[in-house]
């Protein structure tokens, strides 16, 4: 089954400009890490990053696709549903692996589990969730649990959260459904490291302080 991975990058980013190749302070800018991850990962036919602007080619390692797509994928106004159906139309596979710059801890062997898991034919999907058990409170009432009677944290009832970081799904799902998770979604479970997001220069310092730490797993 032809399986790619594309990295879709946007240039004019509002809460952190420049921030996918802002570089931390080992002077490695961020999107190279996705990238050099993606390069080791077992199962895949392809890697691109999926970016309207050619300028990004210059951070691109070797082995990797640059392919141009619409400006009009770039307007906050544009789903990002349309990005992903973009893709897929302009390059043809059976499994599709959506990563994002702004996670760059994801380890390859995370990747290979979600991707094996597709190929089976059990799951039309997966994605990276972080398990989260805490004391969760809604509507201004305990969620979870009972303030009478405290459990153990380890006792509580998991929830999983979505990272935003590693999605995959087939041709079919995205195609004809547009969607990224489908009805048989594989959960992978990952580290609270692997879960780190960069969105604003707070997250991007605490992830800068992780890669001079050697990404240790948390």
């Amino acid at each position: 089954m032809k399986t790619v991975a594309f990295v879709p990058i946007k240039t004019n980013n509002e809460r952190l400009p420049g921030k996918n190749t802002k570089k931390f302070s080992n002077g490695r800018p961020l999107i190279s890490y996705i990238l050099e991850t993606l390069k080791k990962v077992n199962g895949l036919d392809g890697v691109y990053v999926y970016c309207s602007d050619p300028g990004i080619k210059a951070f691109l390692p070797d082995g990797i696709n640059y392919l141009q797509r619409d400006a009009y994928l770039d307007l906050s106004s544009t789903s990002f549903n349309e990005v992903l159906t973009s893709f897929a139309r302009d390059v043809r596979a059976d499994i599709y692996v959506l990563a994002h710059a702004t996670a760059p801890f994801i380890k390859k062997e995370s990747f290979e589990k979600g991707i094996e898991a597709v190929k089976t034919g059990k799951y039309d999907s997966a994605l990276a969730v972080r398990k989260m058990q805490e004391f969760i409170w809604k509507d201004g009432k305990p969620f979870n649990y009972r303030p009478e009677s405290i459990p153990r944290t380890q006792d509580l009832e998991p929830f999983y959260v979505e990272t935003c970081g590693m999605y995959i799904y087939t041709s079919e799902l995205i195609c004809k459904e547009k969607r990224r998770i489908g009805y048989h979604p594989y959960l992978i479970e990952v580290t609270k490291t692997e879960a780190s997001d960069i969105n604003d220069p707070e997250d991007f310092m605490m992830a800068d302080a992780m890669a001079a730490d050697g990404n240790r797993d948390l």
